[in-house]
């Protein structure tokens, strides 16, 4: 092993430079989110700090028996796998422990793990006997590389397990290609890092772990909505979707009103969550007002009632006509009961005009002209029928009356408001959560994708000066969902020519944001969502006129 003042590094100066610089790692570990990018920093890090060629880094699985290549790095063969590479490490996974039941003490890597000690070796191949090279010596042969100088660290968390295993080739005497031992500062200083990656490891494990955890629970909202109301679940899953699709182009944007918009991975992160919470309010939606499919329908389609009324008022007729038939016996009268039939099978077809004019009423896919209402009012009011209790009553209740006099859509006022509500419902429970930093804009983000620019929006009127970019965002992701959606009761799924030919009216009425509705055209968002979510034969051309 070479002498700890062999080279600079090793210097008074030098190691307090590698201090500082370890300092540094240490902080940048902690700051990095992606724990693909985290590995690869940690060895990278050991190998500045030892000015070594090669490296690898080796990861725990969840059994706590087997380690798995992550990162491969070796600077000399331009060798980089794992990570940020783009390259699959194909190596087999190392076992701790052997198939005769005894610990893998062969393998340097595994012995390190296993004894949760350091491991470092001057020269490998006088190392033969000690440990098993064969795999390494292969590489050699193969590459015509020399591998010899090795220090292996375990990386042992806050509770002394080991998570993974840090391994060092080749350490290089700065300004030459002369290959040395690590040095016990070396040997200080990686043991060092290991420790302090292990616990950034852990803890960004532990933060994936409950944001798991917690998306698993918003999971559960949406689940649950999706069990009340099939027709709503999708919606809870396309809506973040497209909201992350077009916050992403928006970010991307180098030009015009939006150009300064950006996002860090932080920030997607609260959007996407906020995309997952914004009908989470909807649960508290009486589901019969959710899945309302017709005017008529509460807990099931009531025009039945209303056809079964038709057929005894039909009965009634036909009844009557033999009653006046009979009446003229025991003379014929062939003409008056022709008149009587006629008369019988005039009414009987206006009975079932009726019928049918109700039966479109109660879809309430088109719009309600005055004429119509005037129509089912009097009919309503026009027939009477004889009940179960025997009572002569009205055709239709008046909540019937309201219900097939309702002007567009299926909903009455009362009942949209129930609907309404949701957005209220969503904004009182999540404002109720306790948000740490990262994720407390998650409430104001949720709560305004049914706001207007124009201020004319609910609950709270805002304008669109008063409202996050992000929350625009989702109110443009809601409105094209709603109106390209196939799986809604009330109407039929519209193209995507009608559908933003739909919200470019909505933009020139001061309902959508104007510049963002740019974006999600110009950007083609519209047509990408649309091939992964939409049927064919609603991907037609689109042209719209400003």
């Amino acid at each position: 092993m070479n002498s700890p003042l062999a080279n600079e590094s090793n210097t008074v100066d030098g190691l307090l430079k590698r201090l500082e610089q370890l300092n540094d790692v240490g902080a940048s570990l902690s700051r990095q989110r992606d724990i693909t990018r985290l590995l690869e920093q940690i060895l990278l890090a050991a190998k500045t700090l030892t000015n070594a060629d090669g490296g690898t880094l080796y990861r725990m699985l969840d059994d706590g028996r087997t380690l798995r290549f992550e990162i491969l790095r070796t600077d000399s063969l331009h060798i980089a796998m794992g990570g940020t590479s783009g390259k699959a490490i194909d190596f087999p996974d190392i076992p701790l422990i052997t198939e005769s039941g005894l610990p893998n003490d062969k393998l340097v890597a595994a012995y390190a793990a296993i004894h949760r000690i350091t491991v470092n070796i001057e020269d490998a191949y006088s190392s033969a006997d000690e440990f098993d090279f064969s795999g390494t010596r292969v590489f050699d042969e193969r590459t015509g590389y020399r591998s010899q100088s090795f220090l292996t660290v375990p990386m042992r968390n806050h509770e002394g397990d080991v998570i993974g295993v840090l391994q060092l080739i080749n350490a290089i005497k700065p300004g030459t290609h002369e290959v040395l031992a690590f040095s016990y500062p070396d040997q200080r200083l990686v043991e060092s890092l290991a420790s302090q990656a292990a616990i950034a490891l852990s803890n960004r494990l532990l933060m994936t772990q409950l944001e798991e955890l917690f998306e698993a629970f918003i999971g559960l909202i949406n689940l649950a909505i999706d069990e009340k109301s099939h027709y709503t679940g999708g919606h809870c899953q396309r809506v973040p979707m497209l909201t992350m699709m077009l916050a992403d182009a928006v970010a991307n944007t180098q030009e015009g009103p939006m150009a300064g918009f950006q996002m860090n991975e932080a920030d997607r992160y609260e959007l996407k969550i906020a995309g997952l919470l914004h009908d989470c309010g909807k649960i508290t939606t009486p589901v019969h007002v959710v899945d309302k499919a017709t005017k008529l329908q509460t807990l099931f389609d009531r025009i039945e009632l209303i056809d079964t009324r038709f057929e005894v008022l039909k009965r009634d007729a036909e009844i009557t006509a033999l009653r006046e038939q009979l009446a003229l016996r025991p003379h014929a009268n062939a003409q008056a009961e022709a008149a009587i039939r006629a008369h019988s099978a005039q009414a009987q077809a206006a009975l079932d005009a009726d019928r049918e004019f109700i039966r479109q009423a109660n879809i309430g896919s088109e719009g309600m002209s005055d004429a119509d209402i005037m129509r089912v009012r009097r009919i309503g009011s026009h027939y009477h029928w004889r009940n179960v209790d025997g009572v002569q009553t009205d055709f239709l209740s008046a909540n019937e009356m309201d219900n097939l006099c309702i002007s567009k859509g299926t909903l009455t006022t009362a009942e949209r408001e129930i609907i309404n509500h949701h957005i209220v419902a969503t904004i009182k429970m999540l404002e109720r959560l306790p948000w740490p930093k990262h994720l407390q804009n998650v409430p104001e983000f949720a709560g305004g994708h049914h706001e207007r620019m124009d201020g004319k929006g609910y609950p709270k009127g805002l304008s669109r000066e008063q409202m996050s970019v992000q929350a625009r965002i989702m109110g443009i992701a809601d409105v094209f969902e709603a109106l390209t959606a196939s799986d809604r009761p009330y109407k039929p799924s519209m193209k995507l020519s009608q559908a933003l030919s739909i919200m470019n009216r909505l933009k020139q009425i001061g309902h959508l944001d104007p510049d963002l509705f740019d974006v999600f055209i110009n950007s083609g968002v519209y047509r990408r969502y649309g091939e992964q979510f939409l049927s064919p034969d609603q991907l037609d051309e689109v042209h719209l006129t400003s």
